[in-house]
């Protein structure tokens, strides 16, 4: 008895480690990404920097996305640009990754919130919420990745 107890919890451990993890909701996702701003509000930009002392806008988006998405993206945003899966701007959906190009060999990430409106880490104001409309923005748009 005592073997086919432990071959039972042996399946149930296997089976839970690859089941499917939990999504979050919209409405969740939003919720953790406004919570997400008013913890790292006013953080200012700094390249390389990964702390509430200062953090680049790909550190940003990892982390908010590793500490309260529970998603994984790459460090740099190289790599995040080539996660996931590229979505339309009109299919973008809460926990989205959105890309600009800031200069000619300069990227920029920030994820969507909702009704326009992202989370960003900006060298002008630090962490930040900004709108897609924005004029700045708009015409520095790239594309939007569903991780």
């Amino acid at each position: 008895m005592r073997r086919f107890e432990l071959a039972l919890i042996g399946c149930l451990v296997w089976m839970a480690a690859c089941a499917p993890t939990r999504t979050l909701r919209h409405s969740d996702v939003v919720s953790q990404l406004e919570i997400a701003h008013s913890e790292w509000r006013g953080t200012p930009y700094r390249m390389g920097g990964s702390t509430k002392r200062g953090v680049d806008c790909s550190a940003f988006v990892q982390i908010t996305m590793r500490d309260y998405l529970r998603q994984s993206v790459p460090r740099s945003t190289d790599a995040q640009i080539r996660t996931g899966k590229r979505i339309r701007p009109n299919q973008l959906t809460p926990g989205d990754l959105v890309f600009f190009r800031t200069g000619r060999r300069t990227l920029h990430v920030g994820i969507y919130i909702n009704e326009g409106r992202f989370l960003h880490a900006s060298t002008s104001s630090g962490v930040t919420i900004s709108r897609l409309n924005e004029p700045y923005w708009s015409r520095r748009f790239l594309q939007a990745r569903r991780v």
